[in-house]
């Protein structure tokens, strides 16, 4: 079982109850609060044209094993969900997909790309606020394109 997984367990098992009275299924629980954690879109090699090339994108450099990853993907799936109907935004692993790092000359990570009609308008190196994000991707929404 994963750490991931572990941790969902404990928070549930912590919050599911009341005095010892089951408030909710432990099951529906954890099935929630895994859909939370996936919302934002994955780009890969194959989908990354296709999907960035009209709008605004927000594109997220990461990889499993950077710790200043883990603490900004949560920023991004917050956004994801902000962001929903105005712009697409989502997470490329650099692992798994090493053309579209290599097109863009990525060479630290987390690094985030604001694209606007699958031109680079703005980019974030290392970790930052929700607010500074969203800024950016207020800036790139009202750009004329």
């Amino acid at each position: 079982m994963s750490l991931i997984r572990q941790l969902h367990y404990k928070f549930i098992s912590i919050f599911a109850t009341n005095n010892g009275k089951k408030l909710f299924k432990k099951k529906h629980l954890l099935s929630n609060v895994l859909k939370l954690q996936e919302m934002a879109f994955e780009f890969t090699d194959k989908n990354f044209d296709a999907e960035s090339a009209e709008g605004v994108a927000v594109v997220d450099f990461w990889a499993e094993w950077c710790g200043p990853c883990r603490m900004i993907g949560p920023i991004i799936e917050e956004l994801a969900s902000d962001y929903e109907d105005k712009a697409i935004i989502g997470k490329v692993n650099v692992d798994d997909n090493p053309e579209i790092s290599m097109k863009f000359g990525i060479r630290s990570i987390p690094t985030i790309l604001i694209l606007k009609d699958g031109e680079v308008v703005d980019k974030q190196v290392g970790v930052t606020t929700k607010n500074k994000l969203a800024e950016k991707i207020d800036k790139a929404l009202m750009q004329v394109a």
